[in-house]
């Protein structure tokens, strides 16, 4: 991998990580159409990529994130506080994710193709449509149930699926549940923290140990670049779906999709 292509790859990360249009599939269809064969540094670019984006949304969060660390006391004795319930569910949606990734990871680097990615984004366009139309729009974050928390964990744990998109994912069924679109973001973006976080450590074990130290230049670059792109696109979506929908994102999502499919039988 050249540092150019590092840098292309960080900002489709960047950009696609928080838009619901899935940055798994996007990185898959980047690689496959310019033929950039990553070898052994493609998942820890992946992760180290996601490291960047989530650093984005710590510095976009830092006032969230600094409360929530705050009421962590709190959130631990069970009181009633909204910040230290917000970080209630917080933990609650990761832990989804969190077993999914450790019991079946080996299934799902399997599904890390062109295929699967096309059948995801399609089926979550249509979700997402069908969310849009009715979803009630009228709730905070905070008000979730632990049981709906968890529904949107199981969200995120699907999003490990390529072309799911974990932002889409969570704010579809956010939609669901009656959140309004800028609250749903805002808690797919907080439950992502320590679920990126995990991958991030997990895979820096494994940069440790493998001996992918010959691609430090590349995995920086990535980082950086997805981290500025991402704050951005954290920004823009933001204030975006304050008075927008996603319908946009579902006909990209439909679209990107049918090019696929063209492109697979072709």
């Amino acid at each position: 991998m050249t540092l150019l292509q590092a840098a292309v790859l960080g900002v489709v990360q960047g950009l696609t990580e928080f838009l619901p249009v899935s940055s798994s599939a996007h990185l898959i269809v980047v690689r496959d159409l310019f033929g950039w064969d990553s070898g052994a540094a493609e998942i820890p670019f992946d992760v180290v990529c996601h490291l960047g984006t989530v650093l984005a949304v710590l510095v976009y969060f830092r006032d969230d994130v600094s409360a929530l660390v705050a009421a962590a006391p709190q959130m631990v004795m069970g009181h009633p506080g909204q910040t230290a319930r917000l970080g209630r569910l917080i933990v609650i949606a990761t832990v989804p994710l969190a077993l999914t990734g450790w019991f079946f990871a080996d299934v799902i680097g399997r599904l890390r193709t062109p295929a699967v990615a096309a059948a995801a984004l399609s089926v979550g366009a249509v979700a997402m449509i069908l969310a849009e139309r009715m979803g009630s729009q009228r709730r905070a974050s905070a008000s979730l149930s632990a049981a709906e928390a968890a529904g949107l964990g199981l969200a995120q744990a699907a999003a490990l699926v390529p072309g799911v998109s974990r932002s889409g994912a969570v704010m579809t069924v956010a939609l669901w549940t009656g959140l309004r679109r800028e609250e749903g973001a805002r808690f797919a973006f907080l439950i992502g923290i320590p679920a990126i976080l995990g991958a991030g450590a997990r895979t820096a074990w494994t940069l440790g140990s493998t001996g992918l130290a010959e691609y430090t230049m590349v995995l920086l670059v990535g980082f950086a670049v997805s981290g500025v792109v991402g704050y951005l696109a954290v920004a823009g979506l933001l204030r975006y779906l304050a008075s927008h929908s996603l319908a946009p994102f579902a006909l990209y999502r439909l679209a990107v999709a049918a090019a696929l499919g063209i492109w697979l039988v072709v």
